[in-house]
């Protein structure tokens, strides 16, 4: 069975936090990964990440990144300097990850997240960023890292909209640890059919995001999972299958993600824990059914 994991901001709302906490949840309630923000780690020592790193072997949770880019190290950028000092920061990052031994780190890590100023060239900033990220699977690759470029809607990015446009991403920087990560919400966003999306992806395919249209739990919105899984089947996805949910409003997370109802109206830990163990278990019972 696929790896399942969860994206440790489902609970906090800061996007550090107590890794120790959310590594134990994770355990605690059957996942086999948890994933989190990669730029904290730069703040943290060497041996503090280590140590996490062990609480997270002895609980048997695989640790995973993602990271939404800052703009002033936008490596699309028309700015050499900017560039530049975004493959500084993500080299960085990239060595951080490889002291927790990380295996993999996606997200919008190819360009600045969000929507960059003025006039925008997409041909121009997807090319820059190419140029960029080749020199960065270099480092990647030397570290034992595989580099997931996330597709993401209009809103969120401007580089890497469709499975498509990914897909000719990673055949032009040719590398044999760089693929593409899809993800569920994006998906509906931006392309006429996610099944199709998944079919396009195909062999490149090394990450997925699983969320509902609105971010909420798989199962409790209106996307076709049936159809998800099917296509995660035919392409013969082995790879781990991430929750990225967002659900309440405040805080660093709630901002960023411009979540600002809370989605699910109980309060209290233990109501978002039990939400987790839905989302578990819909998940497992999707990849049951297809022998996955």
């Amino acid at each position: 069975m696929n790896k399942l994991g969860i994206f440790m901001n489902f609970w906090e709302q800061n996007w550090n936090a107590d890794y120790y906490k959310y590594i134990k949840k994770a355990s605690d309630l059957g996942f086999d990964v948890l994933e989190f923000q990669a730029q904290p780690l730069l703040n943290i020592p060497d041996e503090e990440l280590r140590n996490i790193k062990k609480a997270a072997d002895d609980c048997g949770i695989e640790l995973t990144y993602s990271l939404g880019l800052d703009k002033r190290y936008d490596i699309s950028s028309d700015d050499p300097y900017i560039r530049g000092a975004g493959v500084v920061y993500l080299t960085d990052i990239l060595k951080k990850v490889a002291v927790q031994e990380g295996k993999i780190i996606s997200g919008v890590s190819y360009a600045g997240w969000g929507v960059p100023e003025g006039e925008i060239n997409k041909k121009r900033r997807t090319a820059n960023s190419i140029g960029s990220m080749k020199q960065l699977v270099k480092v990647a690759n030397s570290l034992g890292i595989q580099y997931a470029v996330e597709v993401v809607n209009r809103f969120e990015g401007v580089v890497l909209n469709t499975a498509k446009e990914a897909v000719a991403y990673v055949e032009e920087v040719d590398s044999p640890n760089i693929g593409v990560l899809l993800d569920t919400y994006h998906m509906n966003i931006e392309e006429p059919s996610i099944r199709d999306a998944i079919h396009t992806a195909g062999k490149y395919l090394i990450g997925f995001h699983v969320g509902e249209n609105n971010r909420t739990a798989p199962g409790r919105g209106h996307l076709n999972w049936d159809e998800i899984f099917d296509a995660l089947k035919d392409v013969n996805y082995r790879g781990r299958i991430v929750a990225e949910l967002f659900v309440k409003a405040g805080g660093e997370v709630g901002r960023d993600i411009y979540v600002w109802k809370d989605l699910i109206e109980e309060e209290g830990e233990e109501v978002l824990d039990a939400e987790a163990r839905y989302m578990l278990a819909f998940e497992r019972k999707m990849l049951e059914a297809r022998g996955m």
